[in-house]
Parts: C-alpha cells; sequence; structure tokens
C-alpha cells in the first residue's frame, strides 16, 4: 500500500477531498472468450476505504491491462517495436513494409492496437536475428525505398558485427551501459578486464571466454575493440546495443555483484586513470616486457595469469567489498604517480 502524502482528491462516499492510497488489486476481464487476470492499481479513499476516481487512473489501468495481456499471450509490446525501429534505423511506414505488413500496420501498433501472434512472431524474430531482418529487407525491397533499403541493411550488417564476441560479453557489457551514464571505449575495456580479473579471482573462473591482450594503452579485448571503433575517444552511444536492452537478468547474481562492486568503484574513474591503473599491475607489466614506451604489441593476457594476481590482491585487499576495492585502486594510483 502507498499512501501519496499530499494527495488528495474527491472521496464520493465521504462527499470532501481526502488523501488516496494506491493499491493493487486483481480484476478478471474476459477477452476473445478467454478469461485473464490482470493487477491493476486503484486509489482507495483514506478515511473511509473505498476505491476513488482519480485524473489519469483509467488511462495507467489500460497500460498496465495491455502490458500484461501481451505478456501472457506472447505478444510484442510497444517498446519492442520502438526498439526495432531504433536499432534498424527506419521509420514505421518503411519497417511496414520491410516485414510485409500494410504500410499502416505499425504506426497502428505503436498507438496501442494490439498486433496479430502471427505478425507479433515476425516483429519478435526480426529483433531477435540480424539475419531474419536481412531476409525480409531482400524479399521486399521493391516496396521500399533505395535509402531506405540501404540505410536498414548497413544496420542489419552492424548488429551482425556484435555477435563477433560472446553471448556473455554482450550480456556484461549491456550490463554495464545500463549502470554507467558515460563510457568511453578506453574506459569500457579497463571495466572488462577488471570484471574478469575480479570474478576469477571470487569464482576461480573467467566471467567470459574472450583472451585480453596487452596492447600499448594497457588490456584490451581486440573483439570488443572493433565493435567500437568507430567512437574513438567519445562516449559509446550504440542503438545496436537496445538489441540487448535490459538483458542484464540474464547474468547470475554472483556476476551482476562484481560489475557492481566494479562499476562503483572503477567506475568513478576515466579510462585515461584506469590506464595508470593497469600499466602498474604485474600482468601487464609482464606482458610488456621487451616493449618500449608507446611500441605497439598484442601479447596475451592469459585468463589464468589475470586470475593468479587478483587472488594474491583479494588476499590482500578484500576486493570482494567496494571498500577493499577502493584501498586497492588508491594504493595503484599512488604507485603511479
Amino acid at each position: 500500500m502507498i499512501t501519496e502524502k499530499g494527495r488528495r482528491d474527491f472521496c464520493i462516499e465521504c462527499r470532501k477531498e481526502t488523501e488516496y492510497l494506491l493499491q493493487k488489486k486483481n480484476i478478471v476481464k474476459t477477452i476473445r472468450e478467454k478469461d485473464y487476470t490482470f493487477e491493476i492499481t486503484v486509489a482507495v479513499c483514506a478515511e473511509c476505504g473505498e476505491e476513488m476516481s482519480i485524473p489519469g487512473l483509467i488511462d495507467k489501468n489500460v497500460m498496465e491491462i495491455d502490458e500484461q495481456y501481451r505478456i501472457v499471450e506472447g505478444l510484442v509490446s510497444i517498446k519492442d517495436i520502438e526498439r526495432l525501429m531504433k536499432i534498424y534505423k527506419i521509420g514505421k511506414a518503411p519497417l511496414s513494409l520491410a516485414l510485409g505488413f500494410g504500410e499502416v500496420t505499425i504506426s497502428r501498433y505503436l498507438q496501442g492496437q494490439v498486433p496479430s501472434k502471427e505478425y507479433s512472431d515476425v516483429i519478435k524474430a526480426a529483433l531477435a536475428s540480424p539475419a531474419y531482418m536481412k531476409q525480409k529487407l531482400i524479399k521486399n525491397q521493391d516496396r521500399l525505398t533505395d535509402a531506405a533499403y540501404k540505410k536498414a541493411m548497413a544496420a542489419a550488417d552492424g548488429i551482425e558485427n556484435l555477435f563477433t564476441v560472446s553471448d556473455k560479453m554482450l550480456k556484461v557489457i549491456a550490463y554495464v551501459f545500463e549502470k554507467l551514464e558515460e563510457v568511453t571505449p578506453l574506459m569500457l575495456q579497463k571495466l572488462l578486464y577488471f570484471i574478469q580479473g575480479i570474478y576469477s579471482a571470487l569464482y576461480k573462473k573467467p566471467v567470459f571466454p574472450e583472451e585480453c591482450r596487452a596492447w600499448t594503452h594497457g588490456p584490451v579485448y581486440p573483439e570488443v575493440y572493433n565493435l567500437f571503433r568507430d567512437f574513438k575517444y567519445n562516449p559509446i552511444d550504440d542503438a545496436r546495443f537496445a538489441l540487448l536492452e535490459g538483458s542484464g537478468y540474464l547474468l547470475t547474481d554472483d556476476e551482476k555483484r562484481v560489475i557492481d562492486l566494479v562499476v562503483n568503484t572503477f567506475g568513478m574513474y576515466g579510462g585515461k586513470v584506469l590506464e595508470k591503473i593497469t600499466h602498474n599491475e604485474d600482468p601487464w607489466i609482464e606482458a610488456r616486457k621487451g616493449y618500449g614506451d608507446g611500441i605497439p604489441s598484442s601479447e596475451p593476457l592469459p585468463k589464468d595469469r589475470i586470475m593468479k594476481y587478483y587472488i594474491a590482491v583479494n588476499q590482500k585487499y578484500g576486493i570482494d567489498t567496494e571498500a577493499g576495492l577502493r584501498t586497492y585502486i588508491r594504493d595503484m594510483l599512488d604507485k603511479a604517480s
């Protein structure tokens, strides 16, 4: 029960303005001869306990019912369709035509019309697979303008490039993006390295399978570098990751815990500061032995070496806590100064 303190409206039963409470209530509705139970929000008078009609509540109930109905029936949401448009950089009418629908179909769905299961499955398949979307674009190319076709195909090619890294790596990156407002490619590389090191130290196994390399500016995962190289030193603003929006829940509690630890400590610093830390850690120093400053290298940073180093760090600092990590960071920055 939530009290909307200071929120008042007219109660018909009390015949006066009263404060109200927001509660959840189950209702049963019949849709296409099938009964559904929905949980909706109701306003209850704080004095007499009767339900009240307040502005905006009916619209909220409609949205609650629509969202729950779509989940139960496995239908795409309006948000899913908006993500599809963002990912493929395509408008409402061109998307309708590309998927083989009528020209105004997507517009109607965005206005609240519920799609059929058949059309919903087409949209879900396009959202899940760039290869499927490309097939649809090729099949319906003659219905699209040349500009819309080329733009969507280029976006599909870019999305396919996401899958050059492991599914776990993608989910870790998506979760980092959810937690931090701005992440540059340099910063992301270092955060991934710290996540790998701390997770492997605490749980004795790597969180993702990608191999790390000792590049001039610190540890780098080359596949991830290739994904975001176009952003250079700028914050990553990548529409492709709308495809993975909300996928962080698929990570384990242990994985999310370690990412949160890293984001809340190392994530407070920019890429150049994080680079200084890695330059003073044994794995990178050993891998770069024999290379002068600024001389390119691509020597491996083996996962077992990273794990061994961070196990030792954990024994000294207790890096399973934010306090321990902050102490480690402070010591490493003092060493770098």
